[in-house]
């Protein structure tokens, strides 16, 4: 069951807003804040070899460099399928044969209103004409057991990328990825 109520904004930023939003389970209470951010997608994006095409960047909020799927915003007037696509060209310079949807996911139930977008992207070849990755993007191509070692030892730590990867498993979609996520 999914209770509407009114939510005040009590904060806003070009990037997010917090609000205030009554609390159902005391009435009177005091509000639950939570904050409103725009949908984002996520992409298990392969190459026509099966391999993994995966993102590095520098993430100021935990101050460092990280090892990702490709990822981004659902502009306004996109649909998430849509986003998905422009933003895995936009980052990595590849573009796909096909995106297929594998299943919405809310980031933080407790904290987040938005909802993160996954999908499959496959047989993702260079565009033409042949465009670079976004600035400050590093495009790194791995082996399915390539990431599971990443996965293990830390250096590919993205809880939601994690799950996204997890169902494009459990939708069979990497059976190649099987055997070295069953060692993790």
């Amino acid at each position: 069951m999914t209770l509407q109520s009114a939510a005040e904004t009590v904060f806003s930023t070009p990037w997010f807003e917090v609000v205030a939003k009554p609390n159902a389970a005391q009435a009177g209470g005091p509000p639950h804040y939570a904050l409103r951010l725009a949908d984002y997608v996520c992409t298990v994006a392969l190459t026509p070899a099966g391999e993994f095409v995966l993102v590095r960047q520098y993430r100021p909020a935990i101050e460092r460099m990280t090892l990702e799927l490709p990822a981004g915003h659902v502009d306004p007037g996109e649909t998430p399928a849509e986003s998905a696509r422009r933003e895995l060209v936009e980052e990595t310079g590849l573009t796909p044969t096909r995106v297929e949807s594998l299943a919405p996911l809310a980031p933080d139930t407790g904290r987040l209103s938005n909802v993160l977008w996954t999908f499959l992207a496959v047989d993702c070849v260079p565009t033409v004409p042949v465009s670079c990755a976004e600035p400050g993007i590093e495009v790194v191509i791995c082996s399915p057991t390539e990431l599971a070692d990443k996965i293990r030892c830390g250096e590919f730590d993205h809880a939601l990328h994690v799950a996204a990867l997890q169902l494009a498993m459990l939708a069979g979609k990497l059976p190649q990825f099987a055997t070295p996520f069953a060692q993790v």
